[in-house]
This record gives structure tokens, C-alpha cells and sequence, in this order.
């Protein structure tokens, strides 16, 4: 078994190992289950799966590859626009789960399919402007690209569970997700 391990190197391809995989996932998790699962949240002011699945569709549309060409064009300035990180309470609206599954699974087989086609090696370096956190280089912006998947994933998972948070009784002090 294995303790540790060097970082790994930021790729294309190694992202690209990940990014893939989202689509299914969450059609495997969430298509066909009844609303009272893909609406429920944990608590007010919190979102549902329903909502992060339309806000990982917004954030495909308008920032990933926007953001990569940006920080590899010749543009003088490299600011990115603001990213409404709640545009899918309106966008959303009317659409079933199962057409936001389609639209991110259309909209990520074609950033995919861009991010093939962006340069690699020493372009990672270069950079854009985020508009909070100053200079980011396109390594960053990828490998965050990555982990925003999973930390939707891990949202969506954890809501599913808190669920059932009373109902498992003694053994939520054993359920690391419930606490």
C-alpha cells in the first residue's frame, strides 16, 4: 500500500482522466431518482443536487475553456469576466434533472474536445487575472477545473446522505459524511 506519493504533475491529459469521468457519474447518481433526493438541501441557504448540477452546467458554458483561451490569447488584458456562481437558480428553471444531465454532458464533450486542441507544457504557465485572486496560470485554472468536479460531487454525496443523518441512528458517530 502507498503513504505517500509526489505531487503529481498538472496535465492536460491527467485532468482530462477525471474530467471525462463527471457526466457519468452524476447521471449514474442522480437520473431517474425521485425529486425528493435531487431537491432536498442541508438546510436554507444551501443547494440541492438539482442546483449544483445546473451550477456545473453554468460554470461549463461561460468559464472553463473561456478562462483557458483568455489566458492564452494575445490580449493585453487578461481579466475574467465575474462568474455567476448563482446564475442556475434562473437558468435552471422549468428544466428536469435529466435535461441538465444532457446539457452538461454536451457541454463537457465539447470543452473536452477543446481542451484536446489548447497547447500544453510551458503554456501552462502563462497567466490570466482572476477578478479576486490576481494572477492564476493556466496549470491552476486546470487543476481547479478538476477539483471543483469532485468537491461538486463530494456536495452532491454528502446532501444524499445528511438525508438519512437522523435515521442511522448510533451509527452516525461511524459515518464521517454525517459530521
Amino acid at each position: 500500500m502507498q503513504t505517500s506519493a509526489a505531487p503529481n504533475p498538472i496535465s492536460i491529459e491527467r485532468s482530462i482522466e477525471l474530467l471525462e469521468r463527471t457526466p457519468s457519474v452524476l447521471r449514474s447518481l442522480l437520473q431517474d431518482l425521485p425529486a425528493h433526493w435531487t431537491t432536498a438541501t442541508e438546510g436554507p441557504g444551501t443547494w440541492s443536487p438539482y442546483d449544483v448540477v445546473g451550477h456545473l452546467v453554468h460554470a461549463e458554458r461561460v468559464a472553463w475553456i473561456a478562462r483557458a483561451e483568455l489566458i492564452l490569447s494575445d490580449r493585453e488584458d487578461k481579466t475574467f469576466p465575474p462568474l455567476d456562481r448563482f446564475a442556475q437558480f434562473e437558468e435552471s428553471k422549468g428544466k428536469t434533472m435529466h435535461q441538465l444531465l444532457d446539457d452538461f454532458d454536451a457541454h463537457r464533450s465539447a470543452n473536452l474536445n477543446a481542451l484536446r486542441q489548447l497547447p500544453s507544457g510551458e503554456a501552462l504557465q502563462r497567466t490570466g487575472v482572476h477578478p479576486q485572486f490576481g494572477n492564476v496560470t493556466l496549470a491552476q485554472l486546470l487543476a481547479t477545473w478538476t477539483v471543483h468536479d469532485l468537491d461538486h460531487i463530494n456536495q452532491i454525496v454528502r446532501v444524499l446522505a445528511k438525508q438519512y443523518g437522523e435515521a442511522v441512528g448510533p451509527w452516525k458517530a461511524n459515518l464521517r459524511i454525517l459530521r
